[in-house]
């Protein structure tokens, strides 16, 4: 028998779709051009609102100039010689550096605590809700309604810390919290605390919340303890969370450092509470030294990009899927 040759069908043709000048097709294109309609307003808003800002701010920095003249004089580098011998700057620059070692690390301890207390730990679900609300409850108001509250529990003689402290037989612990240099920082920066710790809690709490159970389930049954679990499971699972939160602590220490010592302190006493941008603050709008402050306000940018980036690299580890 004669063996017969198969002929191999030849595959039909494809219709071909209209390709457009840079070999995408028409419907790749339309999609191009929507999306690029729909970044231009927002990249638009953000050179108008920032990246405008900033360079003028830093035009301006060389400038000697009181905000209200047309005709401000060219001085160079002059702001920033004289910024580099005030003392009051250097003052300032020590408690920025303070509360931003003290504010990031206590409001993530106490975040990452609380957070772990209301996803893990043995409480009813009405509970669960109620020590949210309560937690959350300070990011909800003003934060001059905060600074005025607080200036009344620090207050001397009708303060409640005081007068908690006397009830419990413990009177030579009392301070004029805002009034000393001792206490200031310390007492502005539990404010801050208090302010932004339930909004962070909230953040790992859905961090947490993502986690399988499966995983705290084989490691109950392996005889890890809760301590060991959070370390082993629950940090590493929310990590790329607690990066995000330590950079939003760079620029919360900085905006609620000014409102808070704007509304309870003023700087005071003896600019014992003087940060950056409240002294950049006074400077432009009490000294009409417009030129200078925007000197300070170009230190403050500078510090920020510097502590963002450490930070960024310090923690940067590989992500950990689940």
């Amino acid at each position: 028998m004669e063996a017969k040759t198969i002929t191999p069908k030849k595959p039909k043709n494809k219709p071909n779709k209209s390709k457009g000048i840079f070999g995408k097709s028409e419907r790749e294109r339309k999609q191009s051009i929507f999306i690029f309609w729909c970044v231009v307003p927002t990249f638009l808003l953000f050179l108008l609102f920032k990246i405008y800002p900033m360079l003028s701010a830093a035009k301006m920095s060389l400038y000697r100039s009181t905000g209200l003249s047309s005709n401000p004089t060219f001085i160079g580098l002059e702001n920033f010689t004289i910024l580099f011998n005030d003392p009051v700057f250097w003052k300032a620059l020590g408690n920025t550096f303070f509360i931003l070692g003290v504010f990031p690390i206590a409001t993530m301890l106490l975040a990452l605590f609380f957070a772990v207390i209301l996803t893990q730990g043995r409480i009813f679900e009405w509970e669960k809700t109620l020590y949210r609300i309560v937690f959350f409850l300070p990011n909800i108001l003003s934060m001059v309604v905060i600074g005025m509250m607080f200036m009344y529990i620090y207050d001397f003689n009708l303060g409640i810390l005081n007068s908690f402290l006397d009830f419990i037989g413990m009177g030579m612990l009392k301070h004029t919290w805002l009034g000393e240099k001792e206490t200031v920082l310390w007492a502005l920066t539990f404010t801050m605390v208090w302010q932004a710790a339930g909004y962070y809690m909230v953040m790992y709490i859905s961090g947490i919340n993502r986690i399988p159970q499966d995983l705290y389930e084989a490691a109950t049954l392996d005889g890890a303890k809760p301590m060991k679990q959070f370390f082993v499971i629950t940090l590493p699972l929310i990590w790329e969370v607690v990066r995000v939160t330590i950079t939003f602590f760079i620029t919360g220490a900085f905006n609620l450092s000014f409102i808070f010592v704007k509304v309870m302190t003023k700087g005071g006493p003896d600019n014992a509470s003087q940060t950056l941008l409240n002294y950049m603050d006074s400077q432009a709008f009490m000294n009409a030294n417009y030129g200078y402050a925007m000197a300070i306000s170009v230190v403050v940018f500078v510090i920020a990009i510097v502590l963002a980036v450490i930070v960024k690299k310090i923690t940067e580890r590989d992500v950990i899927e689940f």
